[in-house]
């Protein structure tokens, strides 16, 4: 399901700021895309090129995370995930700034090690101009799972 798309800012925002808007969902979009692409190659370098040298990744919200770049494609790539298990849709729902706010989900396919599971993600995104992120925060939740 698309959600609408919103840019968080004060009303009656000129024209021009609308553009703007557009460039940097689509910015968003694009970065998502890239992320989508790395988690599915497991390749460190496609993983680097999304971040900044002094990015900070939080898998958790209450957690620090992972420091710098090389932290992040460290820790990212110690328990990588199959792409064949995993499917992901994500919505861009708002940008102010830097800041960008995605709605995901991700559903896992059952393997012999795991029942199915499906996380419902929320993103926090601070981007740069070359489309670098320098900050992600990552809110998800598990889905309950199905009872008979």
């Amino acid at each position: 399901m698309a959600y609408p798309r919103a840019m968080l800012g004060p009303a009656g925002a000129e024209e021009d700021t609308v553009t703007d808007t557009l460039t940097d969902l689509a910015a968003l979009d694009s970065w998502i895309d890239r992320y989508e692409r790395a988690w599915r190659s497991n390749d460190a370098g496609q993983v680097a090129d999304l971040f900044t040298e002094d990015a900070v990744y939080r898998w958790r919200p209450w957690e620090d995370g992972a420091v710098g770049r090389d932290a992040i494609v460290e820790g990212w790539l110690a328990q990588p995930d199959d792409p064949s298990t995993w499917a992901m849709e994500c919505d861009s729902l708002a940008v102010e700034g830097d800041l960008g706010v995605a709605r995901c989900i991700v559903r896992y396919a059952a393997t012999r090690d795991r029942p199915a599971r499906t996380y419902h993600d929320l993103w926090l995104v601070r981007l740069t101009g070359d489309g670098r992120c320098r900050e992600f925060t990552e809110h998800f939740m598990e889905e309950p799972a199905a009872t008979g």
